[in-house]
C-alpha cells in the first residue's frame, strides 16, 4: 500500500511510520521539517506540509490509499494557533478526499468536547467532526498522554527529579492520569489502516494513576525520588513559566494544568494497550529525564 503519514520525522508519527515500513509498505510524510534528519534512511520521500497551498497538498497525497494524520499544536505561538490548527485539518481533509485518498486514521486526544472551553479539546472535537464529515472511511484514536524514548510530560518530570530537592504538584495531586506508551498506539494506528468499518476508539494505557502516584512512581523509578509538595495551581504554573525562561522552551500552559485537573486524561473505555509506566521506567531508568524534551526544538 501507499500511506502517507504526517511528522514521520517527528514523535507519534514516527513510530507509525517505523511499523508500516517493517510491514513493507510505501510511506510518504507531509513534514513542515523536510530538513529534520531522516531516521530511515532515505526510505520516506517527504513533502511540504503546506496548508496554505492546497493543489500541493492534494498532489502530495495523489496515490495514497490511506493518511494518518497525526498533525496538531500543543499551544498558540505567533501563528501555529490551535484554531488555525482546526482550519488546517479541514484543509487536509478536503485535499484527501481530492487526491482520492480511502482511509484516514486520526490521532485525536481523550475527552474531546464541542462545549469545552478549552481551545485543545474543542479543537480535537472539531477535528473529528472535520473526519467524520468527509465521507471518507476512518478510524479516529484518542490517547491520553504518550510516553516513550522522546516524549515530553513524563520526560520532563523525571528531568526535574533529577534536578530538584522537591517536586510541586498543583493543588494535592489527587486527579487522574493514564498515560499510554507511544509504540502501542502506533500498533493501533497501524492495525487501523486495515480494517473496513469506521471506528472511534480511546488509546489508551492499563493504569490509571493519581499524579501524585505517577509522580512518586517515576521518582522511584528512576532512582531520584523526591519530597512532593502540593501548592496552589497558579503557583505551579508560575514555577513552571519561570523555568521555561532558562530551558527556552514552554514547559506547561495554564490550559494543560486546567484539563490535567479536570481528571480529562483518564478514559472511561476499557484499555487497549499493555505496556505499563512501570515497566518501561525500569527498563528506561538512565536515560529518562536525563535531558530535558523541548517542545519548541521538536516543532519550531
Amino acid at each position: 500500500m501507499n500511506i502517507a503519514v504526517t511528522g514521520s520525522f517527528s514523535y507519534s508519527g514516527k513510530y507509525i511510520t517505523r511499523r508500516l515500513l517493517a510491514r513493507g509498505e510505501h510511506v510518504a510524510t507531509l513534514t513542515n521539517h523536510p530538513n529534520r534528519p531522516d531516521p530511515f534512511g532515505g526510505r520516506v520521500a517527504a513533502h511540504p506540509l503546506n496548508f496554505a497551498d492546497a493543489s500541493s497538498l492534494t498532489s502530495s497525497l495523489r496515490g495514497m490509499d490511506a493518511l494518518v494524520n497525526t498533525y496538531w499544536v500543543r499551544f498558540d505561538k505567533d501563528a501555529n494557533t490551535q484554531p488555525r490548527a482546526v482550519e488546517n485539518t479541514k484543509r487536509l481533509m478536503d485535499a484527501a478526499v481530492a487526491a482520492g485518498v480511502k482511509r484516514i486514521i486520526h490521532i485525536s486526544i481523550a475527552n474531546p468536547s464541542a462545549e469545552s472551553h478549552l481551545p485543545y479539546y474543542w479543537g480535537k472535537a472539531a477535528n473529528e467532526k472535520t473526519v467524520t464529515d468527509s465521507g471518507l472511511s476512518y478510524a479516529i484514536l484518542r490517547p491520553t498522554v504518550l510516553f516513550g524514548a522522546e516524549d515530553i510530560l513524563i520526560n520532563n518530570i523525571a528531568w526535574l527529579l533529577r534536578r530538584f530537592p522537591f517536586f510541586a504538584l498543583p493543588g494535592d495531586g489527587s486527579y487522574g492520569i493514564q498515560p499510554v506508551f507511544v509504540d502501542d498506539l502506533a500498533a493501533l494506528a497501524v492495525d487501523a489502516i486495515y480494517e473496513k468499518n469506521n471506528s472511534v476508539r480511546d488509546a489508551v494505557g492499563p493504569d490509571i494513576f493519581t499524579f501524585r502516584e505517577m509522580v512518586k512512581m517515576i521518582g522511584e523509578k528512576i532512582g531520584a525520588l523526591r519530597p512532593l509538595v502540593n501548592v496552589p495551581p497558579r503557583l505551579a504554573l508560575t514555577a513552571a513559566q519561570f523555568l521555561s525562561l532558562f530551558v527556552g522552551d514552554v514547559m506547561l500552559t495554564p490550559e494543560e494544568v486546567d484539563g490535567l485537573m479536570s481528571n480529562l486524561l483518564v478514559s472511561k473505555e476499557p484499555p487497549l494497550c499493555k505496556t505499563r509506566l512501570g515497566d518501561w521506567l525500569k527498563e528506561n531508568r538512565s536515560t529518562a529525564g536525563a535531558k530535558y524534551a523541548s517542545e519548541l526544538a521538536r516543532h519550531f
